[in-house]
């Protein structure tokens, strides 16, 4: 089994398919544009790092297979590849945040005279290098993380924030492993997550196979547990965090902000600062992915509502930032104001990120 979500493997980009969890591991390969952004649209992959990898690695699949002979031709292949891939989700700003670093690196080289070879080359490299990236960054986010939780704590998961989500490790399950690997006896209620049950499916699936404790939860089971004390801190992740702190997560996240804030929990979302975007002002701003009937309308193949049902299906919510506590991320936990700690947070990664593509080249 390999230890990553999804990797580049001769000329193609290979990933777990998330669709066929828990009842069986099955690898999807993709070697065209539009194959991954139909892996992304479909969810084969999903989560906002690993969404943000797997366009990275679709940038340097454009280049690889491209036929172009100047710089200037291959630079237009890209950008065509690049508008395929931002519309897959509209949600996950880390996808366009991945196109837009590769397409950026190779205008850049071909500003300074690189030529195709050196161009796809390039593309490759950094791509990997952005994979990379996503792991140590999400053991950084896990050291911050684990620091508040506290001592046989009983922590409450919102959808799936794994080594699924991301290239490896975690953002919010992160934190929890973290703190498990720290010897601090924690327990995890896990919210089934409606529709697509990725708490169910895929987060059970990740803390039973890592032996951390947990029990699965109907999401509405949430409220009473926490009412009766059964909950110590709620933590979730973000697919996009507004300049003001408001984070947009997978729906169901909002009502648990606000459970945990009339019931005196610390609740934190876990990003890492690729999903801050600082060119919003609030979370009003974010768009919302609307999904298919069919997630609402079937479990598996089973149909569980009326034909010709009308149906609405927002993907995610908007948890306005007077919800947390803080939002951790791999340069330390942010605190409000959000503003100000966020965009420092921001800076600051993206000037080691700076740092160590001029070491790179």
């Amino acid at each position: 089994m390999n230890d990553r979500t999804v990797w580049w493997e001769a000329g193609r980009v290979r990933m777990i398919d998330q669709r066929q969890l828990p009842l069986a591991y099955v690898l999807a390969d993709f070697d065209t544009v539009p194959g991954v952004a139909f892996a992304i649209k479909d969810m084969v992959v999903r989560g906002a790092p690993a969404i943000g990898a797997t366009a990275a690695y679709g940038m340097a699949l454009a280049a690889h297979h491209s036929r172009a002979v100047t710089a200037t031709a291959l630079l237009d292949e890209l950008r065509q590849a690049k508008a395929i891939l931002d519309a897959a989700r509209p949600t996950a700003v880390n996808l366009s945040w991945a196109t837009t670093r590769l397409l950026n690196l190779a205008e850049r080289l071909a500003a300074n005279g690189a030529g195709v070879t050196a161009i796809r080359q390039a593309l490759l490299e950094e791509a990997q290098r952005l994979a990379d990236e996503d792991v140590e960054i999400n053991r950084r986010m896990g050291r911050h993380g684990a620091a508040v939780i506290p001592q046989n704590a009983n922590i409450l998961h919102h959808c799936n924030t794994g080594s699924l989500a991301t290239v490896g490790y975690g953002t919010a399950l992160g934190v929890i492993r973290a703190a498990h690997e720290a010897g601090k006896n924690v327990h995890v209620w896990v919210d089934e997550t409606r529709p697509r049950l990725q708490g169910a499916r895929l987060t059970a699936w990740e803390l039973m196979r890592d032996g951390i404790p947990m029990h699965l939860i109907a999401d509405n089971a949430a409220g009473l547990l926490m009412r009766q004390g059964r909950v110590d801190v709620v933590l979730f992740g973000a697919d996009r965090v507004a300049a003001n702190g408001d984070v947009a997560n997978k729906i169901g996240s909002y009502k648990l902000a606000v459970l945990a804030k009339e019931n005196g929990i610390p609740c934190y979302a876990v990003v890492p600062t690729s999903t801050i975007d600082l060119s919003l002002p609030d979370g009003d701003h974010i768009p919302i992915e609307e999904r298919g009937w069919e997630e609402i309308v079937m479990i598996g193949d089973t149909q569980i509502a009326p034909d010709d049902v009308p149906v609405y299906n927002p993907a995610f919510d908007v948890t306005p930032h007077r919800y947390f506590t803080g939002i951790i991320t791999e340069e330390g936990i942010c605190y409000p104001p959000f503003t100000e700690s966020l965009r420092r947070a921001k800076e600051a990664a993206e000037a080691r990120i700076h740092q160590a593509q001029r070491q790179a080249s």
